[in-house]
């Protein structure tokens, strides 16, 4: 409901132990993210992060905006990489050579790894925005919907920071 996109991709070798334990970040426990993550960045040649504002969110729609940021990444490994795997699907025509594979953060360490690192990011930056605007509690939910989050939205308005195109029902009664 609130916050950025985040879109990854690196290079590594996967021959660290801690990673065995990868898996898709929303089935990770926020404690278990956090030491993938420093286990991902530990042994990482290199990790590319693109954050893409919700404004262009709102502009573009979430999945081309998903699509441009992951081909943004894809771009910016140099060397580029041996194998790009992306997860869902496929880029189009103007993205580096990669295979996309479904369900590929249940199926693939290196999209886990990637799903990891975009979502402890993505929580981290949402808890820094909680400095910024304290009454929405992102501290707590991380941008996500919750009944707290909505009756905050319903009450003062989305921030700056809100995706007005998510059709949350907290957004049915605010003027445009």
């Amino acid at each position: 409901m609130a916050g950025v996109l985040l879109d990854y991709a690196s290079l590594r070798d996967h021959r660290s132990r801690p990673l065995g334990l990868l898996n898709d970040s929303k089935q990770v426990d926020p404690e278990g993210r956090e030491e993938l993550f420093k286990a991902v960045v530990a042994c990482a040649e290199r990790i590319v992060v693109r954050v893409v504002p919700s404004g262009d969110i709102d502009s573009n729609g979430l999945h081309r905006s998903n699509l441009e940021g992951l081909r943004a990444v894809l771009r910016a490994l140099s060397p580029p990489a041996e194998a790009c795997l992306v997860d869902g699907f496929r880029l189009g025509p103007r993205a580096p050579e990669h295979r996309a594979v479904v369900d590929g953060d249940q199926k693939s360490a290196a999209i886990a790894a990637a799903s990891i690192v975009a979502k402890v990011v993505r929580d981290r930056m949402m808890r820094r925005l909680d400095a910024l605007y304290p009454v929405y509690g992102f501290r707590s939910h991380v941008g996500y919907i919750t009944p707290r989050h909505s009756a905050v939205v319903r009450e003062v308005g989305p921030s700056e920071i809100h995706r007005r195109s998510f059709q949350a029902l907290c957004y049915q009664d605010l003027v445009a």
